[in-house]
């Protein structure tokens, strides 16, 4: 139960610092009250509502159907890479884009240490392998922590470079596609790793559904966000 309570509330934690910067940028750049209103309606409840999708059907135990075509690919992760690379395209341009503050963009990203932290204890109780873990082949908790030395280096101290922040977001990038490459041969390719069968089926229902369906999502979201964003500011 612990374990669950805390993926809800890394969830509700990042739902709501997402909601905090986008209603910033919405306050800075519209005007209109009535427009920001709706654009800040839209932003929170389109954010809850696909909390409560997923929280839905890993709770139906339609995902603990390891078959292909893979479930979870078509009902999680491609709706959510689908929204971000179509939501980001059409905005990339626009003025809120460039109203966020780059910080946030950095140090939010240490957030990946406590889902990382959440892997180790949910191989204990049996819903992930280790090899998807730091105990494995997982390094994105020695990632989320240089999100905190880029930013105090970046700007607090001032001796890293924007460039370099640039190049540290691809890295980032990169770390999660090694992740996902990991989760997904560890339950479709278990004998890549010399084994049979890896991944519980516990990790494709509620409330564990919420990292690949938002979190990590998420993460390769504010990624992408801070690269179009520090673009900007060298076209300026």
């Amino acid at each position: 139960m612990i374990l669950k309570i805390g993926y809800l509330s890394l969830t509700a934690l990042m739902v709501i610092l997402i909601s905090i910067m986008g209603k910033s940028a919405i306050n800075k750049t519209v005007t209109d009250k009535k427009t920001r209103q709706k654009k800040s309606l839209l932003l929170v409840g389109g954010l809850i509502l696909w909390q409560l999708y997923q929280l839905a059907i890993g709770a139906s135990g339609f995902l603990t159907d390891f078959s292909l075509p893979p479930r979870f690919l078509f009902c999680l992760v491609l709706p959510a890479f689908l929204f971000t690379g179509i939501f980001l395209f059409k905005n990339k341009k626009k003025a809120w884009v460039m109203a966020i503050p780059e910080e946030w963009l950095t140090y939010i990203q240490s957030f990946r240490i406590l889902v990382e932290t959440l892997f180790v204890y949910s191989v204990s109780a049996g819903v992930l392998h280790p090899i998807v873990t730091i105990e494995g082949y997982n390094f994105d908790m020695v990632f989320g922590a240089s999100a905190i030395a880029m930013w105090v280096f970046t700007y607090k101290i001032k001796v890293f470079s924007k460039q370099l922040l640039i190049l540290w977001n691809y890295l980032g990038i990169a770390v999660l596609a090694s992740v996902i490459f990991l989760f997904v041969s560890a339950v479709y390719f278990p004998n890549i790793w010399g084994e049979t069968e890896m991944m519980p089926k516990a990790f494709a229902t509620a409330p564990y559904v919420l990292v690949a369906g938002f979190l990590m999502p998420s993460a390769i979201f504010i990624h992408v966000l801070s690269i179009i964003r520090l673009r900007g500011e060298f076209k300026k």
